[in-house]
């Protein structure tokens, strides 16, 4: 009978190990799984950051263009303006300087309004 229980004992322990060994494999295989999804996992975001940046890069292209016809337009109205201005500003400078002059140098004298009704 101790040879029979040594026995059982001795299989336990052979197939404790046994399972042991399974349990590290499965670990094993876990931990390799992860790793690999890992990788995966940043090759697929390289490549979808790679195609957004094309399809960016394709977007500014196509839209530069437009951009730089926009600008031109700008500056063409831009000098318009300025020459209008500067026109006007020809047109009408003795006009605002006279203006100016004799609001200045023509004084009528007069009570404040707020006087004569003290004085009333």
């Amino acid at each position: 009978m101790a040879t029979q229980q040594s026995q059982s004992i001795q299989t336990l322990l052979e197939a404790e190990k046994e399972a042991a060994k399974v349990v590290q494999q499965a670990r094993q295989y876990r931990v390799q799984k992860l790793k690999d999804a890992r990788t995966q996992a940043t090759k697929e975001i390289e490549e979808y950051r790679k195609q957004k940046e094309q399809e960016f890069k394709a977007f500014e292209a196509s839209h530069a263009g437009n951009t730089q016809n926009v600008q031109v337009a700008i500056d063409k109205e831009t000098d318009v303006k300025r020459k209008e201005i500067a026109e006007a500003y020809k047109k009408n400078k003795e006009e605002v300087v006279k203006k100016l002059l004799d609001r200045v140098v023509l004084v009528k004298p007069e009570l404040h309004r707020n006087l004569k009704k003290v004085q009333s």
